[in-house]
């Protein structure tokens, strides 16, 4: 039987494929999690009537005992997660970022962030990836409120590898954590070898020092990653740091970026203020920094309603997008006097 807000979203194609529970970054989150479980960890796992589109239904089917369906109420649930934590399991609830940071803001910053408990947050189909379903539906302004909320690890990984590896390495973080995703179809970026230095914390380095430094977070690292093969072609060089972690910030790595680089580029489905853009122009300001900075983002307007491609393309958040800020970027001097 299919799930009430699931059952309206079969009319678009693209999202079928979730609903069955296809989406492999999904089928990395719930097998991070049967990991979890396996090795001994009291993982509780609840959702609120999205079990296909967030894949979790894999982990019912493997501990239908440990698995809540808590039906259209995001904030019960997190309440509800912050007092299971108290009983020394580890609750992961999940639901569409839209909801889960902007409707349950209250419960995840009362409950959760300043109880300092062990719930996990998924925030999935975050940014603009719910195309169709408008405003309601886009979460621009989740990592804005999220990475403002004391005791809160803020994590957006880029691809479904990454994923799975950041879910592992949450196992003993002491207080809540709050986990971006977009819809479980974010294209491959790393193999499970490319991330033995993974930590949470510390960005990862793609490329040398260079004139700029594109900074990218989510399900902007793969077009950054293509819009750098492309500028190298075009005899521009691009370092490309994966902001995998919101919070705790890699502050040494924006300051160093700072000081080689003549320009910083933050590239985020995200309002550019308050997100990664914002968090990199707070370390800048408060560091020595030869570099400019540029935020590109949605630039602080409510995202037009269409086919998640087409969004990226109008918002310049596809590889040719980044590409152009970019160039437009390098042929401007850098800073004086420093």
């Amino acid at each position: 039987m299919t799930d009430t807000k699931e059952a309206g979203a079969r009319g678009n194609s693209w999202q079928i494929m979730d609903l069955l529970g296809q989406a492999p970054g999904f089928a990395a989150l719930s097998q991070a999690l049967i990991e979890l479980t396996d090795e001994g960890v009291p993982i509780v796992v609840g959702t609120a009537d999205l079990k296909y589109s967030n894949g979790l239904v894999r982990y019912q089917q493997k501990y239908p005992d440990r698995f809540l369906q808590f039906g259209i109420s995001e904030q019960n649930m997190v309440s509800a997660a912050a007092g299971i934590a108290t009983t020394g399991n580890q609750p992961w609830v999940a639901t569409f970022a839209s909801f889960l940071a902007l409707l349950c803001a209250e419960q995840i910053r009362t409950d959760t962030a300043y109880t300092q408990l062990p719930v996990r947050m998924v925030g999935h189909h975050a940014g603009i990836t719910l195309g169709f379903y408008g405003t309601s539906h886009h979460a621009t302004e989740d990592l804005a409120i999220t990475r403002s909320m004391a005791n809160l690890t803020v994590l957006a990984p880029a691809d479904p590898v990454q994923l799975h590896a950041m879910v592992k390495q949450t196992r003993d973080i002491d207080g809540p954590v709050y986990l971006r995703t977009g819809r479980g179809r974010d294209p491959k970026v790393y193999d499970a070898t490319d991330l033995s230095d993974l930590r949470i914390g510390r960005a990862l380095r793609h490329g040398d020092d260079a004139p700029v430094t594109i900074v990218a977070t989510g399900s902007m690292v793969h077009p950054a990653l293509q819009a750098k093969a492309t500028l190298a072609d075009e005899g521009v060089d691009v370092c490309v740091l994966d902001m995998h972690t919101i919070k705790p910030f890699d502050r040494e790595a924006i300051e160093h970026a700072a000081l080689t680089s003549d320009v910083i580029v933050t590239v985020e489905e995200h309002n550019i203020i308050g997100g990664l853009g914002g968090a990199v122009a707070e370390v800048m300001a408060e560091n020595p920094s030869r570099a400019r900075l540029v935020r590109h983002g949605i630039r602080d307007v409510y995202s037009l309603i269409g086919p998640p491609t087409h969004l990226y393309r109008h918002y310049g958040l596809d590889a040719e997008g980044i590409a152009d800020v970019v160039r437009r970027a390098a042929v401007q001097p850098a800073r004086s006097g420093v």
